[in-house]
């Protein structure tokens, strides 16, 4: 078996043993499904459940998406300033971090109290989880480039905005993107966690919401379900981003180059 087959066979087989675990656990003791549901039963659940779960799972994708594009357009134009001007990123950089450590747990519920926009809230707690790793990646990886190629920009006269264009982003096209997976994932979790706070006024429709109302009607095979929903939807987001990653560098960067050997 090859290496591409045996990255997918070996998690599949891993999965399976540890969900037939799971499956005769619940059956050999007997355990209620209101305390821990076996997986046939949330799989049954999902399907039954799925008039609820599906319009759910689009608001909190469309809530995911709209904070990581920001997260992208403003991470990324951010780390653009803060490689072209250091004072700049001297200046701002402190901020970021303090945005980035403060718990959105937090902060969601004070932006509750000033913006009447319960959905607007929702994406600005997601935008904030995002925007660090994008930011600092992307000014990682403009930083990083080839101290001999700048010289080399520089003794030919390039202007700022050239060696931008043709060095300092091509270079930091690897960390952008290793950023951006690592965004992903956490928009989504940046979202949920909005969606918590949201939710406990009644106002959330999103999965995190659904999560909440089937733990208040004791419904826990449907909280299961919605879980497992948003595990499926973290891991797709993870591996559309890693196929764009391996797309974007494959026929150049010595990372993708050395896997597709």
């Amino acid at each position: 078996m090859n290496e591409k087959a045996l990255r997918i066979v070996a998690p599949l087989g891993i999965g399976l043993l540890l969900l037939a675990g799971w499956e005769t656990l619940v059956l050999v003791r007997g355990i209620p499904p209101y305390i821990l549901p076996a997986p046939s039963l949330v799989a049954t659940t999902m399907i039954a459940e799925w008039s609820n779960l599906w319009p759910s799972l689009m608001i909190t994708l469309q809530i995911t998406t709209i904070a990581l594009i920001a997260a992208i357009v403003g991470g990324g134009g951010l780390a653009i300033l803060f490689s072209m001007w250091r004072l700049v990123e001297l200046s701002l950089f402190p901020y970021a971090v303090i945005l980035q450590v403060t718990p959105v747990v937090a902060i969601a519920p004070l932006l509750l109290i000033y913006i009447d926009n319960t959905l607007l809230v929702v994406v600005i707690v997601a935008w904030i989880v995002a925007f660090f790793p994008i930011l600092s990646n992307t000014t990682l990886g403009l930083n990083s480039a080839d101290h001999n190629l700048r010289s080399l920009f520089e003794l030919y006269g390039a202007t700022r905005w050239q060696a931008l264009r043709h060095l300092r982003i091509p270079s930091a096209m690897p960390y952008f993107l290793g950023g951006l997976r690592i965004a992903g994932g956490l928009s989504l979790i940046g979202a949920v966690v909005a969606e918590y706070v949201a939710g406990t006024s009644g106002t959330g429709t999103g999965l995190a919401f659904r999560i909440l109302e089937a733990g208040y009607r004791l419904q826990i095979p449907k909280m299961f379900a919605a879980l497992m929903l948003l595990a499926f939807t973290g891991i797709a987001i993870f591996l559309f981003f890693s196929a764009i990653s391996h797309l974007a560098l494959r026929s150049w960067h010595e990372s993708a180059v050395k896997r597709e050997s």
